[in-house]
């Protein structure tokens, strides 16, 4: 066998000398390491699930309230404008007298343009 060069044999040495410095107690902590309880990843990893589940129950309510079978029945018809309930007069109890009197009859019912027919 051939000797090694100089070279070789000082970065032996050297990695020789830097091992010996380390023994199995250093190797092995006694305490764990400290640092925060919650790591930003599984903070990351709840708030996603937190907003994937807040999701799922806003998606779920809307299909369920708004797919009722009341929905799909027609609107009423309107009411004619023309014509109103009878206003009903109420006592109360101002002794003052009032600003506008109250209507006593219905408005008059329109006149038909439409021609008779005979019978």
């Amino acid at each position: 066998m051939s000797t090694p060069p100089p070279v070789e044999e000082r970065l032996r040495a050297a990695l020789d000398a830097r091992a010996r410095l380390i023994d199995a107690h250093e190797l092995s902590p006694y305490r764990p390491p400290t640092g925060p309880a919650w790591g930003t990843r599984r903070i990351r990893r709840v708030a996603s699930t937190v907003a994937v589940a807040a999701a799922a129950a806003a998606a779920v309510a809307f299909l369920l309230l708004s797919g009722s079978p009341e929905d799909n029945r027609p609107a009423p018809p309107a009411r004619d404008p023309r014509t109103s309930p009878p206003a009903t007069s109420t006592p109360s109890s101002n002794t003052g007298a009032p600003t506008q009197p109250s209507p006593t009859s219905p408005p008059a019912a329109p006149t038909s343009t439409s021609v008779p027919t005979q019978p």
